[in-house]
């Protein structure tokens, strides 16, 4: 039987991690806990690691696995042509439970099966799962069971089913939810739900809905209705007496007197602000996280 770390302690989870990074950089298979369902792992980048993965859940090339990644900074090494709104949908919801396919960069040297020149990536929230990510880079994860079996909530679900072609088990504990992560194609205009799962399709449409920017203290605001001004008293005018002098033009300036320029208040610079068909070459198992 293959070696299930508790990592429900600090030192379990620190010595599970170690190991299961081990592994994977061996070129092994591992099943660790993610914010879904837990998973089973491999180097995205080893081909064979792949396969082994592929094999393990008695599935074929033509269901290629999703990718997990360590942070948003690794998508654009991974993907190319994303959207603005894509990017939208990863800062509302990754870390989360969203798979997004794009097209994938066509300098990766890599082999997950039959993909038709795309990637599904996506980023856990869950910190046992980041932490092999971190150290290893992205890894090839689908869910840790046999194809067409309920998807395991705890790693023992996982161990029943897949028993010694992984290598390490990394027990988290029952996952926090049962639902598995919803898989959209961003490879077009607009995106298409592949497979629904925990983030709803209008969840999905009210992340992308246009936001009104918020009043700032600089913008205009609509005063209380004020009494009419009227118009001053006039001023009564004033004697000139001899005893005052009057004003004469300066003799020695050679620029006749002009009238007073009068300051012109200008305007303030204005504020600056699917489908129900899916594609079945594109990646995503309706039964595969």
């Amino acid at each position: 039987m293959s070696p299930v770390y508790d990592c429900s302690t600090e030192e379990g989870r620190r010595d599970g991690v170690a190991k299961a990074v081990e592994a994977v950089r061996a070129g092994e298979i591992v099943v660790l806990p993610t914010d879904t369902v837990y998973g089973v792992g491999a180097d995205a980048f080893s081909a064979e690691a792949v396969a082994s993965l592929l094999a393990a859940k008695g599935r074929g090339r033509e269901m290629p696995p999703p990718v997990l990644v360590p942070s948003v900074r690794t998508v654009d090494g991974l993907a190319t042509d994303v959207p603005p709104w894509a990017r939208d949908l990863i800062r509302e919801f990754w870390p989360g439970p969203l798979t997004l396919v794009f097209k994938a960069q066509s300098s990766l040297m890599w082999d997950l099966g039959e993909t038709n020149g795309t990637v599904a990536l996506r980023m856990p929230q869950d910190d046992i799962a980041l932490a092999v990510l971190s150290e290893v880079g992205p890894m090839a994860v689908t869910s840790a069971n046999l194809t067409g079996q309920p998807a395991a909530t705890t790693a023992t679900d996982a161990a029943s089913q897949l028993g010694a072609a992984v290598s390490v088990y990394l027990d988290g504990g029952p996952t926090t939810s049962t639902e598995v992560s919803t898989i959209i194609d961003c490879t077009g205009e607009e995106f298409v739900v592949l497979r629904a799962g925990a983030v709803t399709e209008e969840q999905l449409r009210a992340a992308l809905e246009p936001k009104e920017p918020e009043p700032t203290e600089s913008e205009p605001t609509e005063s209380e209705p004020t009494e009419p001004e009227t118009d001053p008293e006039p001023e009564q005018p004033v004697a000139e007496t001899a005893d005052e002098p009057t004003a004469v033009p300066d003799e020695a300036s050679d620029t006749p007197e002009t009238e007073p320029t009068q300051a012109i208040e200008l305007p303030a610079d204005p504020a600056t602000s699917s489908t129900d068909d899916t594609d079945s070459t594109l990646p995503g198992d309706p039964h595969e996280r």
